[in-house]
């Protein structure tokens, strides 16, 4: 009976209520994620976009469905686990190359041993990080520790509640607490919000509901998509690796997630009216009209394999940005 309630309560959720926020408020939380997409895009890990893997963002997904998260809660635990896993690797790799020089070891040895640490724990983290995005959507259901372990224990695990609790502590500590942050759905929120704003006519909620499912899709997918994205920006199918490392800035623009993401929808939803809504973009956020054409080809390519905004519409006809070029 509580589990239909909880999805009886989840289907009736309405939903972002657009349009009933201020143009001062949209234009000051828009510089605010701006700044902030710019100073995360400033500071990138090597190993960012490591841990999205397609069949971790499965797990998560199905977890998180499983428990009767909202989509929020799902991307935000997506999100927790990538940057607590990079923070993970980062201190573990340290220590293990100090205990490696005091103790004389190789750094084979030490590699061997950060693996099976990381292996070990992995699926308790991930349990964690869906634990803590439930608690960031107080009008959800929160998971707690007696559903968590019922769930790990039908994994074989025999984790006790003591080491629930301390997981999840230890991931809040290597995150220094900093675990509500934005998520791509945050942009792709906002950006329809200001397109209301701008007099766009498409309305608001099929729209997002559109958005939501490429997001799922675009997060099941999205080594593929990128990979096609890259050899459209270098117009080669054999990208070097300084070119994939140049990339990295890209895959992890949630700006440009958000673009892409509301463009694709547009086009699925009324191909009428998708070159006004990519000017809009473009006006409203700085990326160029090219940039978010590719984005949308490569998200089709990948659910069609045919009919995208390029063959539809014809070649803009702009260079390859030279940031990917060499």
């Amino acid at each position: 009976m509580g589990s239909r309630a909880r999805a009886l309560s989840r289907r009736r959720d309405p939903g972002p209520a657009f349009g009933s926020v201020s143009p001062e408020v949209v234009e000051q939380t828009l510089i605010r994620l701006a700044a902030e997409n710019e100073r995360n895009l400033g500071a990138l890990p090597a190993q960012a976009g490591s841990f999205r893997a397609a069949r971790i963002v499965e797990f998560v997904f199905l977890l998180s469905e499983k428990w009767h998260l909202d989509q929020l809660a799902r991307y935000q635990a997506v999100e927790l686990l990538e940057r607590f896993m990079i923070k993970q690797v980062e201190q573990i790799s340290k220590c293990s190359g100090e205990n490696a020089v005091s103790h004389g070891q190789g750094q084979g040895s030490s590699r061997s041993s950060l693996k099976d640490q990381i292996y070990d724990t992995f699926v308790l983290r991930l349990v964690s990080c869906v634990q803590l995005a439930s608690k960031l959507s107080l009008h959800y259901n929160i998971v707690n520790s007696d559903t968590a372990l019922k769930f790990l224990q039908s994994l074989k695990y025999s984790y006790t509640k003591q080491e629930l609790l301390e997981s999840e502590l230890a991931v809040l500590k290597t995150l220094h607490f900093q675990i509500n942050v934005s998520t791509p759905l945050a942009y792709v929120e906002l950006l329809i919000e200001v397109l209301g704003h701008n007099g766009c006519l498409l309305p608001a909620k099929p729209l997002h509901q559109m958005c939501m499912q490429l997001l799922d899709f675009f997060y099941l997918t999205r080594d593929t998509i990128y990979d096609t994205l890259l050899k459209i920006a270098i117009d080669n199918s054999t990208p070097s690796s300084l070119q994939v490392a140049k990339f990295l800035t890209v895959k992890e623009d949630f700006m440009l997630l958000a673009v892409g993401i509301i463009s694709t929808s547009v086009f699925i939803l009324n191909p009428g009216h998708w070159k006004q809504v990519v000017e809009h973009l473009n006006c409203i956020t700085g990326i160029t009209s090219q940039s978010i054409l590719e984005f949308s080809y490569a998200v089709l390519d990948q659910i069609l394999g045919s009919t995208t905004p390029a063959q539809r519409y014809g070649n803009c006809g702009t260079e390859v940005p030279e940031n990917y070029s060499s």
